[in-house]
């Protein structure tokens, strides 16, 4: 187990856990754009992003992290150093929700909080390496770079369209975060990308 990712698993469910039942933790830590923007506390930017809605929501977060982060985490610590996993996690913490910030930063009543965002960016850092990988949505093995088609036209279809209480745009910037700062991290990667879709393998 990769000692970042295990760091960052265990941060964020002690975190999570803590703030079910501590509505001031969530209050201090969560999205809060009027509190970026009147007091300065650039810290929710990343705070965020260890508190989860509910178990469910911090289960499907870290599992997801957990599978994907220990394939990768050593492809980023080799090329920038013992902390390039973190580096490249809380970037995407950043990034992925630097749109809706700016979106709503007078806006008092929006709120946002999980993990989603960076998730979506080791997710997509992962399928330029192993392009035809399965992944398993709803039990059904589907090739990676397929999923990832089907994730960014369904994220954007519901980013413009849907109501059901989620953050699809940090899903989408965290998904082009991953691929920009993998490709720019191991220029590498992008050639046998290129080189795996020539040889698909369904």
């Amino acid at each position: 187990m990769p000692i970042t990712l295990l760091v960052i698993l265990a941060a964020t469910c002690i975190v999570s856990f803590t703030a079910f039942n501590n509505r001031r933790l969530v209050d201090d830590l969560i999205l809060w754009p009027p509190a970026i923007e009147r007091k300065r506390e650039y810290y929710r930017l990343v705070t965020y992003g260890f508190l989860h809605a509910d178990p469910m929501h911090l289960l499907f977060n870290m599992m997801t992290l957990f599978f994907f982060g220990r394939m990768i985490e050593p492809v980023y610590d080799a090329t920038l150093g013992t902390f390039g996993f973190a580096l490249f996690y809380l970037g995407g913490l950043i990034v992925s929700i630097l749109p809706t910030y700016l979106k709503n930063r007078r806006n008092t009543n929006y709120r946002s909080l999980g993990a989603s965002g960076a998730v979506s960016a080791v997710v997509f850092g992962f399928i330029l390496f192993a392009p035809w990988a399965r992944i398993y949505v709803f039990f059904l093995p589907v090739p990676a770079i397929i999923y990832a088609v089907l994730y960014v036209a369904y994220s954007i279809y519901m980013d413009q369209h849907g109501r059901d209480n989620v953050n699809h745009s940090a899903h989408l910037w965290g998904a082009a975060y991953g691929v920009v700062f993998t490709v720019l991290a191991h220029p590498p990667v992008l050639a046998q990308f290129l080189g795996e879709l020539a040889r698909p393998r369904m």
